[in-house]
């Protein structure tokens, strides 16, 4: 299949909430490692509420990304709470009214969620920041609608691109957030938000693929 029923993305939004879960104390490690070390704390916080509190209810793909992005928008500390939480309730927006959600759509949804971020952050590609994964995700997503490619096989390079954004920032130098003041010393390390997006938009990818198999 090359799309998937909406109302039936509840699996999809329960896998990317364990994928946090399960990586917590990693994230942890890698933002010890440049700042201050809660980044795994505070996502797995977030993630953890939206399962506790929706977890037992019907929900749509849509309407899970936008009571997800609300709670880390407005409930768990720290500056990325609301960059995820802008980026979720942007890209559920922009499909709130899909019916079906296939490759355009999910292009459109997470271009929606780049964009939004990108008007309160100015971080651009190559500033060491989660838009470091999430713009050659988004990117390899719409080469895959221009390509007609299918579904799945467009989800494998977006997942690939995302792989290869996170690990870009090994090398990179970090102009934003707390880990900006280390300068050079910031290079070597993963950024802990490109990391953490890599594995969202990863279990996601999966998730989708399982669904539409």
């Amino acid at each position: 299949m090359n799309s998937f029923p909406n109302q039936d993305g509840k699996p999809i939004l329960l896998a990317m909430v364990h994928a946090i879960q399960q990586n917590k104390a990693y994230l942890g490690e890698v933002d010890g490692l440049i700042g201050d070390g809660d980044h795994g704390m505070n996502m797995n916080k977030g993630f953890t509420l939206f399962e506790t509190r929706f977890g037992d209810q019907d929900f749509s793909f849509t309407q899970g990304l936008t009571e997800l992005g609300n709670i880390l928008f407005s409930e768990i500390g720290g500056s990325m709470g609301p960059i995820y939480g802008t980026i979720l309730m942007e890209a559920a927006e922009a499909g709130a009214d899909a019916e079906d959600i296939d490759l355009n759509v999910l292009a459109r949804m997470l271009g929606s969620g780049l964009s939004g971020l990108q008007e309160i952050v100015q971080a651009q590609v190559g500033d060491k920041t989660l838009v470091d994964t999430l713009s050659p995700a988004v990117n390899a997503l719409r080469e895959g609608v221009q390509e007609n490619q299918p579904f799945s096989e467009a989800l494998t390079h977006m997942k690939q691109a995302a792989a290869d954004g996170r690990d870009s920032t090994k090398d990179m130098v970090a102009r934003f957030g707390r880990s900006s003041r280390l300068g050079e010393r910031s290079r070597g390390v993963l950024d802990a938000g490109a990391t953490s997006c890599c594995i969202i938009l990863t279990a996601m990818a999966d998730a989708i693929q399982k669904q539409i198999a």
